[in-house]
């Protein structure tokens, strides 16, 4: 049996590596493609859920031009008063931020009043780790307290353990101040649109 030299192993080698690559990435451009839509429409059922949840009783909202000097502020959305008959609409805009936590971007929705005021934050999707920073996303006492803690909060908003009046998850200062960032950025966009 002949020996084969160097170059044409490491050729070989890579020639089959190249194969094997070629073909997962066709296979997950297949995937990509199959449940990209899937993704879409779950990505925005949790948006609007999360717009209810910052705009109580709103029925409909539009997305409206905004200026962000943060680079945090990703989409602006303003309650559609001519759609509603209910006086107790609330009435504002809900501010979708994300800022970096500790593990990674914390994508959030914040209700704010035309006044200036929070009127609520909701956490749609976030990668902070389980018992300490995914407390403030949790469905649980604690994180609706922490969560509640915004409601009424005009900026600068802190977390209490830097002298703020937002609640600080303990073991989590780094998640907290991520959301009083994004709090704030939410908070200065719409001071921005006067």
């Amino acid at each position: 049996m002949k020996k084969e030299n160097n170059a044409m192993y490491i050729l070989r080698l890579a020639a089959t590596l190249l194969a094997i690559c070629a073909v997962v990435a066709l296979a997950l451009a297949g995937v990509n493609a199959i449940t990209k839509d899937r993704i879409a429409a779950v990505k925005a059922e949790k948006t609007q859920k999360a717009i209810s949840e910052v705009l109580p009783g709103c029925v409909a909202v539009k997305e409206v031009a905004f200026t962000d000097h943060t680079g945090l502020v990703k989409k602006v959305y303003q309650s559609d008063m001519s759609l509603s008959s209910n006086a107790d609409v609330a009435f504002g805009y809900a501010v979708e931020v994300v800022p970096a936590g500790f593990n990674g971007e914390i994508t959030m929705m914040v209700g704010v009043s035309p006044d200036g005021k929070v009127l609520g934050i909701s956490i749609i999707s976030h990668a902070e780790t389980a018992g300490l920073g995914a407390v403030a996303a949790a469905n649980s006492a604690k994180g609706q307290t922490f969560r509640d803690s915004f409601i009424g909060l005009t900026a600068p908003v802190a977390p209490s353990k830097d002298g703020g009046q937002a609640d600080t998850i303990t073991g989590a200062t780094i998640t907290s101040r991520a959301i009083c960032d994004g709090v704030n950025a939410a908070l200065a966009c719409i001071g921005n649109m006067g």
